[in-house]
């Protein structure tokens, strides 16, 4: 996705204001943010990008087809998510299989494996009671970003630190580079969004 796709002017910020049903969530909790873009002539458009689901409106479009469209470009989005996203058990039965793979010393597993809404970080293991969260900004990425992820934090149920043996195990997992280059790209798209406008004025000059 190109760092272009963040220069229009939102319509209203980041969900507050927004000329949408006040009940629709996420709103409130600057998760919705309407991009009306002067490229985009007819169709609308929506994605999820750094933590929040962007929605690509025609300039001109009238606030009443905004009202009536967001939620709906929305509910289509969360859709998609909770159809891609695997349960904790799910995710569980996945870290097991990639310790058997790649770890078969780490004999620990984890009591629990939760979605989070996280924002700092892309998961974390607690080693004292076993659980592990990964956050819910992983819903929906490609397959090798979120084992990753969950090898990362399934390694550490032994080794708490990232010294050079967990270092060693992490460098196992096959896919390492490219699921740093999602992440990366990930937080890289996040960074932009929370730009000033200030500053997204002067870059689409």
């Amino acid at each position: 996705m190109s760092i272009d796709s963040f220069l229009d002017e939102p319509s209203r910020g980041t969900g507050q204001g927004l000329d949408v049903d006040a009940t629709l969530p996420g709103v409130n909790e600057g998760e919705i943010v309407v991009i009306r873009s002067t490229r985009r002539k007819k169709n609308v458009s929506a994605y999820r990008a750094g933590g929040r689901i962007i929605v690509s409106i025609p300039a001109r479009m009238s606030k009443a087809d905004e009202r009536a469209m967001v939620p709906e470009m929305v509910a289509k989005i969360r859709a998609q998510e909770a159809a891609q996203m695997m349960s904790q058990s799910e995710l569980a039965a996945r870290i097991d299989e990639l310790l058997r793979q790649f770890a078969p010393e780490i004999t620990i597993r984890p009591t629990e494996v939760a979605w989070r809404a996280m924002r700092e970080r892309w998961g974390s293991c607690t080693s004292l009671d076993r659980t592990i969260r990964i956050s819910d900004r992983l819903k929906g990425a490609p397959a090798h970003a979120l084992d990753f992820v969950l090898f990362h934090e399934a390694i550490h149920l032994e080794i708490s630190d990232h010294g050079p043996g967990f270092k060693a195990i992490l460098a196992r997992f096959p896919q390492a580079e490219l699921a740093g280059a999602y992440l990366d790209g990930y937080e890289a798209a996040e960074t932009a969004l929370a730009m000033p406008q200030e500053l997204k004025k002067l870059l689409n000059k």
